[in-house]
């Protein structure tokens, strides 16, 4: 009988003797619910919170800057490496493209910056429930206990919120970051796109606003 035959190699899906049969980790990989559930707590969400703090009256400082020829772009490549971790290739010149990202950025800045503020207010008012001076539990949603309505305020509109607010800062600098790639880096491909839906992204959270403001 041939040798191959009375000991036959393991074939690559089955393991051989003695390997073990469990699949391997990722390394470092989390499930996906726990990925949410940290989002909140990690130091990235907050330095990108800190990116939309500063994003807009920085690029509103930018365009008497960039107007006089000075380094707007290379501030606003600054902003954006230390606080996403953004790096962007250096042209040889920006010209009047550090003025136009200046301008063009401040709509998504603006709209950016308001949005994911409110959804931070919407967290602390609701978990800080029973210190509002409007905290009658008698008629709120929960009650009439002031238990009821605080554990309904404060898991529908706390934690739900906290939970999503750290996503949707995230798209924002997402795209705040294509924006300093697009218009301050070497490469401009993806420009125009980058400008169509920040734009369009500003205009759709302003029509989303106007029932918000009337229910204040």
């Amino acid at each position: 009988m041939d040798l191959d035959q009375r000991h036959p190699a393991p074939t690559p899906d089955a393991p051989a003797p003695g390997q073990d049969r469990r699949p391997a980790r990722t390394p470092g990989g989390l499930a996906p619910w726990r990925t949410v559930l940290q989002e909140p707590f990690r130091a990235a969400t907050w330095r990108r919170f800190s990116y939309l703090l500063l994003a807009l009256p920085l690029g509103i400082l930018c365009v008497p800057i960039a107007l006089v020829g000075g380094p707007a772009g290379r501030i606003q490549r600054g902003l954006a490496r230390r606080l996403l971790g953004v790096e962007v290739a250096e042209p040889r010149r920006t010209g009047p493209l550090a003025l136009a990202h200046a301008v063009i950025s401040v709509p998504l800045n603006l709209t950016a910056l308001v949005v994911s503020g409110y959804f931070w207010t919407v967290v602390v008012i609701n978990l800080a429930y029973p210190l509002r001076p409007d905290s009658d539990p008698t008629s709120a949603w929960g009650g009439p206990t002031m238990a009821g309505a605080w554990a309904l305020h404060g898991i529908a509109g706390g934690v739900s919120f906290l939970l999503i607010t750290p996503w949707v800062m995230r798209g924002f600098t997402l795209l705040q970051a294509r924006l300093v790639k697009s218009f301050l880096g070497a490469d401009r491909a993806g420009l125009f796109g980058a400008t169509g839906v920040a734009l369009a992204v500003a205009a759709f959270c302003v029509l989303l606003s106007i029932p918000v403001i009337h229910q204040l």
